[in-house]
């Protein structure tokens, strides 16, 4: 007996040892990095509510490909213009791949834009883009629903009679209705109670998924079910947001016309009903419920967090705030509102938008990446399945590509003559940013040309929801500043 236990002893050791042997040797040839401490990795060397600060000063060390372990996660952190678009432009299929994050899993299901992968990712993306396309991105008929929204927040600013205010609620609802119009077909009152509640439940859930408790079940999934208390509160808010959906969708489908759709939803249904037949198919209720999530939760908050900056930093330096002022009485004057067609003859105003996404950096990290096969990335073999960290934060600030990139200069996107020009290294929210942006903001939102850099970057859906609402609505709230 004591024989059989010492064998099985052995063979425990040996196996050990030899699957501990091949997964060194698989990620022997992997970029530099500090070494890790077992089960925590490099945590403790990582501030968690800068971890971009972090890595930048890890960088110093280790260059800007690099491997860190959170927890048990191994991941390779890309820093700097070069790195980043090297990676995710120019080797973007490589790069394309989302990584599991057990806790919006848990929550959500692997479904909609944000968790899917594959074939899935792939449909789902191409249906979106079209879809909104026909409804509005970039035509004068967006124009006018952000127009219409305009008037109710300029109505909202006036109600205060220029007391002191705090306008995250104000702006929080109007950029939310101008999502709303795109993807429901419908605005909500500001005061409506289905719309406030809605509203507080996404805002709940980003400020808990920005807390400790959401770190630790990122790098420690198996906390979710030991201390299930902080998962159960933001299940209970998704919850809440997808009845909401849920609802709308339902209502939806009772007035349904085939042949003449009002909004996403509608296009999403009709194309439920042409696949029905098909068990394989990706539209169903589940993506679609997912998906409309998606995308009201993608613009809502950064867009709003992104317009208080905005209207931080006017106030701040009002020799900014006054030649933007000047440009915007030369060009629109004070008896109409803009249109995307004036923004070619407002360089300046179109430099100082830019330079508020750059300068605010908010999203220093981008969105998860996993690399979908074995690469060779600067002499480095990274293994398939290897989540990849490229740190946005670096690239807006990145000293080789920026002029001061430590001061707010609307010069960064001014050339000699004065005319707007786009530089490569800004991406506020993805790599999507410098591949379409000239385009997308001299005239109007087009969909061609998506090959280049798309499977590589944040959901372009999500990030042309963003642009679309920041940019046009904050050149009219400058007017009243």
């Amino acid at each position: 007996m004591e024989l059989v236990g010492t064998l099985l002893c052995v063979l425990v050791v040996v196996l050990l040892f030899f699957f501990l042997r091949v997964d060194s040797a698989r990620y022997a040839k992997m970029p530099p990095g500090p070494t890790p401490l077992p089960l925590i990795g490099n945590l403790l060397q990582v501030n968690r509510k800068t971890p971009h600060d972090s890595f930048l000063k890890m960088s110093e060390k280790y260059g800007p490909v690099m491997t860190v372990h959170l927890g048990r996660q191994r991941a390779v952190v890309l820093l700097g213009f070069d790195a980043v678009q090297e990676a995710l432009v120019q080797q973007a299929d490589v790069f394309a791949g989302r990584p599991v994050i057990p806790l919006l899993e848990k929550i959500t299901g692997p479904y909609g834009l944000i968790l899917s992968n594959g074939e899935r990712c792939k449909q789902l993306r191409h249906f979106t883009v079209s879809a909104l396309r026909n409804f509005g991105m970039g035509k004068r008929s967006i124009e006018e629903l952000i127009q219409e929204e305009i008037k109710y927040l300029l109505e909202e600013f006036r109600k205060t009679k220029g007391s002191l205010c705090d306008p995250t609620i104000i702006l929080g609802r109007a950029v939310s209705n101008v999502i709303c119009s795109i993807v429901f077909g419908q605005r909500f009152d500001y005061e409506d109670k289905l719309f406030v509640h809605l509203i507080t439940l996404l805002i709940k859930n980003v400020q808990l998924a920005s807390t400790p408790f959401a770190q630790l079940y990122a790098m420690f999934p198996a906390l979710i079910d030991l201390m299930p208390g902080f998962y159960k509160q933001m299940l209970e808010n998704e919850k809440g947001n997808r009845d909401f959906f849920t609802k709308i969708i339902a209502k939806h489908n009772e007035t349904l016309i085939s042949d003449s759709p009002r909004d996403y939803i509608d296009c999403f249904l009709i194309k439920m009903k042409q696949e029905c037949g098909d068990p394989a198919t990706e539209f169903h209720l589940e993506n679609l419920i997912s998906t409309v999530s998606n995308l009201f939760t993608a613009g809502t908050e950064s867009t709003g967090t992104t317009l208080r900056y905005g209207l931080l930093i006017l106030m701040k330096y009002r020799n900014i705030q006054e030649k933007v002022q000047k440009e915007i009485d030369t060009v629109i004057g004070q008896d109409r509102l803009p249109t995307m067609d004036d923004r070619r003859k407002m360089p300046y105003t179109d430099a100082v938008l830019h330079e508020i996404q750059r300068f605010v950096d908010i999203v220093p990290l981008n969105v998860g990446h996993e690399t979908t096969k074995d690469t060779i990335f600067r002499g480095y073999t990274i293994p398939a399945g290897t989540m990849v960290m490229p740190v946005l934060h670096s690239v807006l600030y990145d000293k080789t590509k920026w002029e001061t990139p430590d001061s707010f200069n609307p010069g960064h996107f001014l050339d000699e003559n004065g005319c707007f020009k786009l530089n490569p290294a800004f991406m506020p929210f993805s790599t999507a940013s410098q591949k379409r942006a000239s385009s997308y903001y001299y005239y109007g939102y087009t969909f061609g040309n998506r090959g280049r850099g798309a499977p590589g970057n944040v959901r372009s859906e999500f990030v042309e929801l963003l642009r679309i609402t920041f940019l046009s609505i904050s050149e009219i709230i400058f007017q009243v500043t």
